[in-house]
């Protein structure tokens, strides 16, 4: 953990919101930015297995693992049971236990339904409550029913830090779900790299960073721990084939710590290496036949699920080392995903130019561990009404952020249904163009969300028709159970408890600093919802694309003329968006949620803007500009200005990040210890990377700034109506004469 700083160094929340008028709208120029695409690494030297037989053995021998050996006749030919479509990878303290609950509330509610808990008392027990309440009752769970069980995915889970005792923490985390918790859920695997490092990253990412490194570019067969080669051709050999089913992948993890924030991003280009590389790879026609199996394979997913830290607080000061460490991550993705994304007509596009710009997901999600203390506070405000807010337990709050995401990563599993429910004429009387409906596999994420994501959530409890019931008309049965312009404010509030469901809703990311956001709430509803009060915030105004996801109980139907509310709500808030995606799930539980991912513009937001100045502060800034607000307004002022003045930027900062102001030690002593342990376990000089290649440099920090610039500029044209009449009418092609006065042309 990193000392506290000078006090004029100190970070400082600061409300960055930039402005813009219509004379900051020029486009980049593709000559200027062409020099960001160079890599400061030459090559990745991610090892990927080649050996198609071993990769299937492999997969085998984990399949044998985490799934159960199907129950077939005697005289029937065995089926091979699948992979399941979505796996979740926590790293780090933080992202393993997250993980670890997703798993327990996926295994209680299947355990539930097939009432394999019926002691009441041993309920009680649990510690985690929360958590278990809402998913009890969002798909009412009762002990003494027998319900028929909804659409559950179990995922697989596999969980890694670099601590020695990883196992025997997962098993005392563990305890929540059951004693045998462990035992009954085959489908988690433990990534024990203890044998590379069992020590910890230090709270510094760029070590976590280093020590993935070193375990992704070792061969698997040299690894003493068996397990690792089998989950290294499931996680990185093997994804997108067909004898690898998973096609959603979720990294869990504290953007604020060293292992996790260090080696998420690492183990995503790891797998998005290996994915793009099959891309080039074709096999012939024979050998395709000999294995049966194809690399004509199906999109993956994957997203980076990020934590970020509190920033601010009334009573207790977080260390700043925290913030740089998110900052650094924040910084390092953009920069990747300008690469990546915006890059791509001022490079080659040959395999080789395409590898090297690619970016760890597809996606990232945020969500702020700041936000949930207004869950906190909600919660004891309803119990005690002396109560103010000022002495919070930070263990609380993390609860709350791990349900928070446990209950967004829950209605993502379940959201694999299709929709048969509904017909186009449905979906023509609510305006919606029966193209844009989906359901969440996928291809369909893989093209609707990229980028910075954040998440609006809320639900409701409602009364679902009796199917004997024939006299009520869908309008009449939903009239007073539903008020969808309630659900949607709820969706995008402030984090705070639903009594009637125990679900924590409202916002992952605040758009703005709480109080100003509160006000903005508040005329948004006091005005019957006029959009005008919220959709001037970058957060909604340069939001460039939206997936809402609505999921109904079985046997219940959305109006149409509530849908047509949600979209109109949607337009509203949202009105530069040039993709809409919506996606209705039934039967996934018995009450009806709305979740919202917001595309690309959660960068513009006052966090995640704070964060990223506090790490190009301390870690870039040339002495002078170290320890003011100098540095802070120059970067509102790239962002904001027609021209980017790239020259300013070099004159401020220096050329690379130099970790030792993260790490207050001697960086040049930390170095070499590091290295001995890549040379010792990786014998291949060729594949040796040096600590120092791994740094950021100043071309990170300006694909950064260019990313922030593209999406700070992003507008949507309004379509123009063309003729070949040139939108001449009739009348004006045959002037009129009259009298005593010139013909008209």
């Amino acid at each position: 953990m990193a000392n506290k700083a000078k006090s004029g160094n100190k970070t400082t929340k600061h409300t960055i919101e930039p402005t813009i008028s219509d004379t900051t709208l020029s486009e980049e120029s593709p000559a200027k930015s062409k020099a960001l695409v160079e890599k400061t690494i030459s090559d990745y030297n991610y090892f990927t297995e080649d050996d198609l037989n071993k990769i299937l053995q492999n997969l085998d021998v984990l399949r044998g693992h985490v799934l159960p050996k199907p129950i077939t006749a005697e005289n029937a030919e065995p089926v091979e049971p699948n992979f399941p479509s979505v796996c979740l990878i926590g790293l780090g303290r933080c992202g393993s236990n997250i993980a670890l609950d997703v798993a327990t509330l996926v295994h209680n509610a299947r355990v539930f339904y097939l009432n394999d808990f019926h002691d009441v008392e041993e309920k009680h027990k649990e510690k985690n409550r929360k958590a278990l309440n809402w998913i009890q009752r969002s798909l009412k769970i009762q002990p003494d029913e027998d319900l028929q069980p909804v659409f559950l995915i179990e995922p697989l889970v596999m969980l890694g830090d670099l601590d020695k005792d990883i196992r025997g923490r997962i098993q005392f985390s563990a305890k929540n779900g059951g004693i045998n918790f462990l035992n009954e859920y085959s489908k988690l695997k433990i990534m024990d790299l203890s044998e590379v490092h069992a020590g910890g990253a230090g709270n510094a990412p760029i070590l976590g960073q280093y020590l993935a490194k070193v375990i992704l570019n070792k061969e698997t067969d040299k690894f003493s721990n068996e397990d690792w080669k089998f989950i290294h051709s499931y996680l990185i050999d093997s994804c997108g084939i067909k004898a690898n089913q998973s096609r959603l992948y979720f990294y869990i993890f504290s953007a604020g710590g060293g292992t996790g924030s260090g080696m998420a991003s690492e183990f995503g280009l790891a797998q998005q290496y290996s994915y793009m590389s099959k891309t080039f790879d074709i096999r012939t026609e024979q050998e395709m036949q000999a294995h049966n199996q194809s690399f004509v394979f199906e999109p993956i997913f994957t997203s980076g699920i990020c934590i970020l830290p509190n920033i601010t607080h009334r009573t207790a000061e977080m260390s700043e080392a925290l913030h740089i460490n998110a900052g650094r991550l924040l910084c390092k993705y953009l920069s990747e995903e300008w690469n990546f994304s915006y890059s791509m007509d001022n490079d080659d596009s040959n395999s080789e130019s395409i590898k090297k710009r690619i970016r760890p997901w597809n996606a990232m999600m945020l969500i702020s561990n700041d936000i949930m203390r207004y869950a906190e506070e909600t919660d004891e405000a309803s119990i005690n009404d002396n109560y103010s807010g000022q002495f919070i337990d930070v263990n609380a709050m993390e609860k709350h952020a791990n349900q928070y995401i446990s209950q967004q990563i829950f209605n993502i599993l379940t959201a694999q249904a299709v929709t048969t429910d509904y017909d186009e004429n449905y979906f023509r009387r609510a305006g919606i163009d029966i193209g844009e409906t989906i359901r969440l596999d996928a291809n369909d994420l893989f093209m609707s969300l990229a980028g910075p994501i954040a998440v609006a959530y809320a639900e409701s409890v409602v009364k679902v028709r009796d199917a004997s019931d024939s006299r009520l008309g869908i309008l009449d049965r939903n009239k007073e159970e539903l008020d969808i312009d309630d659900l949607f404010f709820r969706s995008i509030d402030l984090p705070h408890f639903n009594k009637d469901t125990t679900a924590i809703e409202g916002i992952s990311l605040l758009p703005v600093e709480s109080k100003r956001y509160r006000a903005a709430l508040k005329k948004y509803k006091e005005s019957g919802y006029d959009a005008s009060h919220l959709r001037d915030l970058h957060f909604f105004k340069n939001c460039s694309s939206v997936v809402s996801i609505v999921s109904l109980p079985k046997d219940y139907k959305l109006s149409y003329m509530d849908l047509n509310k949600l979209k109109h709500h949607l337009n509203s808030l949202f009105p530069n968006t040039t993709l809409k995606r919506f996606a209705l799930v039934i039967g996934a539980s018995a009450n009806l949620s709305l979740t919202t991912l917001v595309a690309k513009s959660p960068c513009l937001s006052d966090d995640f803007l704070t964060l990223i100045v506090s790490y190009i502060k301390r870690c870039f800034a040339k002495e002078s500009y170290g320890f003011d607000d100098t540095l802070d307004k120059a970067i509102v002022e790239f962002i904001k200005a027609p021209e980017f003045d790239e020259a300013k930027l070099e004159s401020m900062l220096e050329e690379f990040e130099n970790p030792a102001k993260i790490l207050d030690t001697n960086w040049f002593a930390i170095k070499p210890m590091y290295e001995k342990k890549y040379r010792e376990l990786i014998h291949d000089e060729s594949k040796f990377t040096s600590i120092n290649d791994i740094r950021l440099s100043i071309s990170s920090v300006k694909q950064a700034i260019y990313y922030l610039r593209k999406i700070y500029r992003h507008r949507i044209g309004k379509t123009n109506v063309i003729s070949l009449y040139n939108n001449v009418s009739m009348s004006d092609e045959q002037p009129v004469e009259k009298k005593g006065k010139p013909k008209k042309s």
